[in-house]
């Protein structure tokens, strides 16, 4: 086969990219490992900036979005028993964020591209890219146990951290960096009413919790965990015994508990490949960076990847110009670079970190009295958490 645009990876980075592209009579072709139905199944964040709420408009996959999406004005962070709310709009000028699931972005993002024709191919594993440093790089895939190659002009590699993309940088350019932090977060979802309207986010002395929510009748809850832990260790009620032990007893005594659907342990960590960019092969999401889940900007980050390169490639096509893709890995990196300093910053400031002992404790407490006196340092908080400017 042979496309302008080969996109690996059918998560949301890659299908926003085919979906923009298409807007402007690009061709692409999306090459997904699993099935579109196992995709569908991936349960991942939910907090959007503006920033990304604007590229879905721009990608015309905004209507269930605007409908059944919560706009949010602020969120919570209780500490000592309290909880002290950080007003989003009011910090920064009218900007707040919305809470939307990802999965129900892919699915809205799978039925544009089906609706247009465009081709996704699925069970189809990528075994590396070739002559990414010629005008004409190929991917190599199986699928159904044969190989096949996909011929492109570009290459975008949308497929995750574990993916085949980055892998196909020699190992002698890469650039990578990385942090990883000594615990995990246990997950929930379970279909039961959010503890509060807003997100809340939890310092307490048995560690860090989150409470979140999808929607009005499915609530997404996380606590900090060992990185020993199983997820068959802990059954429903042990859970929700533990979330109630590190909230405001407000909150805990109105929580509303039940059954959960779904239950995991992610293990957090930071990491950055600088190395966005090698030739025609351009790494987007995952594939190039990973941030800790409390700072909510893994999707957020993939989306401004997605503004850069589809700039520059629409930029390309329209005006054989190749001065935006030049420029997408310093313009994505900076922006890289910036969230990852923000969700390390959330990451130390919420958690419990066994190495730091009682002089690190005290430490985080006091940033968090300083934070919540100090009108400058809330609104720090709130610029970063609503996103910062893509340009």
């Amino acid at each position: 086969m042979k496309t302008q645009v080969g996109i690996i990876g059918a998560g949301p980075s890659g299908l926003i990219l085919s979906q923009l592209l298409h807007l402007q009579g690009i061709e692409s072709v999306v090459l997904e490992r699993k099935t579109l139905d196992y995709v569908l199944t991936r349960i991942r964040a939910g907090v959007l900036e503006q920033g990304c709420v604007d590229l879905l408009h721009e990608a015309e996959v905004h209507q269930r979005m605007d409908k059944e999406g919560f706009p949010h004005d602020g969120f919570e962070i209780a500490f000592r028993g309290a909880t002290h709310r950080v007003d989003l709009k009011g910090l920064t000028g009218g900007t707040g964020v919305m809470v939307y699931g990802q999965t129900e972005i892919t699915r809205d993002l799978i039925e544009a591209r089906k609706a247009a024709g465009g081709t996704i191919i699925e069970e189809a594993e990528v075994t590396g890219v070739e002559g990414a440093e010629t005008d004409n790089p190929v991917i190599h895939y199986k699928k159904d146990g044969r190989d096949y190659t996909l011929t492109c002009d570009f290459v975008a590699g949308c497929d995750g951290y574990h993916g085949a993309s980055r892998k196909s940088i020699p190992a002698n350019l890469l650039k990578t960096f990385e942090k990883v932090y000594p615990f995990g977060w246990l997950g929930i979802m379970s279909e039961t009413r959010p503890a509060s309207d807003e997100l809340i986010y939890t310092r307490h002395e048995r560690g860090f919790a989150l409470c979140s929510m999808r929607h009005e009748k499915l609530s997404r809850h996380y606590i900090q965990c060992s990185l020993d832990d199983k997820v068959e260790d802990w059954s429903d009620d042990r859970f929700w015994d533990e979330l109630k032990r590190r909230l405001p007893e407000n909150v805990a005594d109105t929580l509303e508990t039940g059954p959960s659907i779904e239950k995991s342990i992610a293990p957090l960590r930071s990491f950055v490949c600088e190395t966005m960019r090698h030739g025609r092969l351009f790494l987007a999401g995952d594939a190039a960076h990973i941030v800790p889940p409390t700072g909510a900007k893994g999707l957020n980050l993939a989306a401004s990847d997605i503004y850069f390169l589809s700039r520059g490639l629409i930029d390309f096509y329209k005006n054989g110009s190749m001065a935006g893709l030049d420029a997408y890995a310093g313009k994505a990196l900076r922006r890289v670079w910036m969230a990852e300093r923000f969700s390390w910053w959330m990451t130390s400031l919420l958690h419990n970190f066994p190495e730091t002992g009682g002089f690190g404790s005290r430490m985080q407490d006091a940033e968090l009295d300083y934070l919540f006196g100090s009108q400058a340092a809330m609104t720090s908080l709130a610029e970063n958490y609503v996103g910062l400017p893509y340009e």
